[in-house]
């Protein structure tokens, strides 16, 4: 198994995959990994479609804009946030926290009045806020699936309306991203990062 240094390292961003699937387990041991993702209350809004029927991967590559590698992948998973978890969970866990004084009284009306401030939001605005949290959840499954020896690509450009007619999502559930996994059919060389010194700010 890897440590989490030599997984960050490691890591690449794979678009060819190897027809062979690999064991269930495996899978939930990386949903798993995302299940134990912080978030801001303990809300935990992801919500995780898991696709294997070619049909259906072919018509969310199209909605990928036709990035074609998607559907080659043995498993896709979808990566949603649920709106309404989020905004329940949220008033929930800060009860929660309050209770076993985590945090101040003054810091838990201030997370009630902003999660109520939410409520009066359009749905897709709340999504995206809501997607920062889900983030966490993915980096985690791709990051485990390393361990397993499987890639993963993290896909982001795609038409959210298709996506919710392929699933017949309503506007609860915001798709965050689209995660292919399999076994690497290729070996990507690093891409170019900056230094830490233009990263860090003065």
């Amino acid at each position: 198994m890897l440590t989490t240094k030599e997984a960050i390292h490691q890591r690449r961003s794979i678009r060819r995959f190897k027809r062979d699937s690999f064991p269930e387990d495996d899978l939930m041991e990386i949903l798993d990994a995302a299940r134990l993702a912080p978030s801001g209350c303990n809300a935990q809004p992801w919500r995780f479609k898991i696709v294997r029927d070619g049909e259906t991967k072919l018509r969310l590559a199209k909605a990928a804009f036709n990035q074609m590698f998607v559907a080659n992948a043995p498993v896709i998973v979808m990566c949603c946030a649920d709106v309404r978890g989020y905004l329940d969970g949220s008033m929930s866990g800060v009860q929660d926290l309050g209770k076993i004084t985590a945090i101040e009284d003054r810091i838990a009306k201030i997370l009630v009045k902003r999660t109520g401030d939410m409520e009066s939001l359009p749905v897709e605005q709340i999504g995206i806020l809501v997607a920062l949290n889900v983030a966490i959840a993915v980096e985690h499954m791709v990051l485990r699936a390393l361990d397993f020896g499987l890639g993963t690509c993290w896909v982001r450009l795609f038409d959210v309306p298709m996506i919710k007619e392929i699933f017949h999502w309503d506007d609860n559930l915001f798709p965050v991203a689209m995660l292919p996994i399999g076994y690497p059919d290729e070996d990507p060389q690093p891409r170019p990062r900056l230094s830490l010194k233009e990263l860090i700010l003065e």
